[in-house]
């Protein structure tokens, strides 16, 4: 309960100081309750879904998600207004004690608020205001398709030109649109790939989450099948259960779900795609985490029985595998493809010129291609969002990577 009231006190205090500024631009008096409506809707709908509102669990559910997300939006606008206004007033008081010590009245008195200076605040402020917004609405849906051609000495020759489509982190518990996942899944398809492998964290916490997009998913066509693994999510951790066994149905249930929609679940084991004369070893380890991560993913079980000189694409959930195992090991994974990221859902990139989110003070690898001892790796940026029920700059992805032999010069 305490905690609370500290909240409610710091909230109210943020919006009365950010008052301050809309009073120093505007005068007519409903702007001032407007913005003290919607400041109120967004702290008691989110105290609601975070008290009495729907199920406890680490995992935000769609109305929790909701309020989480118009809360951050509306501090991110009251944090930069704030430290615009701040700045200012430390200068209004350091300019009234001078006032008070040196000047003629010696009288303490602050200078008005310079409403240029609250304009530039609210203007600046409102930019990420409106993308988060933009990034609930529009962005969690603005699938981009990301192609890459890879090059191998040792590729089988038959295989030069094999197309396959990544995609990963689902998490169908966060959908919300029926007609946008119908336009994404159409969008997979189109890239007509020889292989669709998905890297993991299908739903939120429960199987049923999934059933009601399923029929959706197994649309998916891909000449060589589609292949899947499990991610973090996919064990049902982040929420309580009554009994354990009810916690491994839930999770026998999502593997049993994956088959109806025609995946083929790899748990630490292994396929051979054949073409031609030739084959490579697709390899699928249960998920590896650094840190407090699952560590169910049994490499050496997943590689017992193909030969250390098979061309191998492994897929893994966390990218944090590859680098603190995957790379290292003496079997040599050509290709490892992995998520978990979402790339934080936030971030600028321009292809060329920058990419950055802040996801990148936690993991090395989290968005696109790396090469390490001439090994790659991708890092998919996800298909769905959890937590913030959008994304800004990081957009959903589908990848479409291509073998190719590399020429002999």
């Amino acid at each position: 309960m305490l905690r609370w009231i500290v909240f409610i006190a710091i909230y109210m205090g943020l919006s009365i100081y950010v008052l301050q500024a809309l009073k120093t631009v505007v005068r007519q008096p409903w702007w001032y309750y407007l913005y003290i409506t919607i400041a109120l809707a967004v702290l008691v709908n989110f105290i609601y879904q975070f008290t009495a509102g729907e199920e406890v669990g680490r995992v935000l559910s769609v109305p929790k998600s909701y309020a989480f997300g118009f809360l951050l939006t509306i501090l991110t606008f009251k944090i930069i207004t704030i430290f615009f206004l701040f700045s200012e007033d430390i200068f209004r008081i350091v300019t009234g004690l001078y006032q008070k010590i040196f000047g003629a009245s010696r009288e303490f008195s602050l200078p008005q608020r310079r409403r240029f200076l609250s304009i530039i605040a609210l203007g600046i402020a409102a930019i990420p205001f409106g993308a988060l917004l933009y990034g609930m609405f529009k962005g969690k849906y603005n699938f981009k398709v990301l192609k890459y051609d890879l090059e191998f000495d040792d590729l089988p020759d038959d295989f030069n030109g094999y197309q396959i489509t990544q995609i990963s982190d689902i998490h169908s518990g966060s959908f919300d649109n029926r007609k946008k996942i119908e336009y994404a899944i159409d969008l997979i398809n189109q890239q007509k790939s020889d292989a669709i492998l998905f890297t993991g964290d299908m739903v939120n916490n429960k199987t049923e989450e999934m059933r009601p997009w399923a029929d959706l998913f197994a649309t998916l066509e891909a000449k060589d099948g589609k292949f899947s693994v499990l991610g973090n999510h996919d064990y049902g951790d982040y929420i309580p259960w009554e009994t354990e066994a009810l916690k491994s149905k839930n999770l026998q249930d999502l593997k049993d779900l994956q088959k109806e929609m025609g995946f083929d679940l790899l748990l630490n084991e292994h396929r051979y795609l054949k073409k031609g004369k030739d084959k490579i070893a697709l390899v699928g380890v249960e998920n590896w985490g650094k840190g407090g991560f699952k560590k169910a993913g049994d490499l050496k079980k997943a590689t017992a029985l193909i030969d250390k000189d098979d061309f191998k694409i492994l897929m893994s959930h966390d990218p944090s595998h590859w680098e603190e195992e995957v790379i290292h090991d003496d079997k040599h994974f050509h290709l490892t493809l992995s998520g978990h990221t979402h790339g934080m859902q936030f971030g600028i990139e321009i292809p060329g010129w920058i990419k950055w989110s802040p996801v990148k003070w936690r993991y090395k690898y989290w968005a696109g291609i790396y090469s390490e001892l001439g090994q790659f790796i991708n890092v998919n940026r996800g298909f769905g969002f959890l937590g913030y029920p959008g994304r800004v700059g990081i957009w959903p992805e589908i990848t479409v990577i291509t073998l190719k032999k590399k020429a002999l010069t």
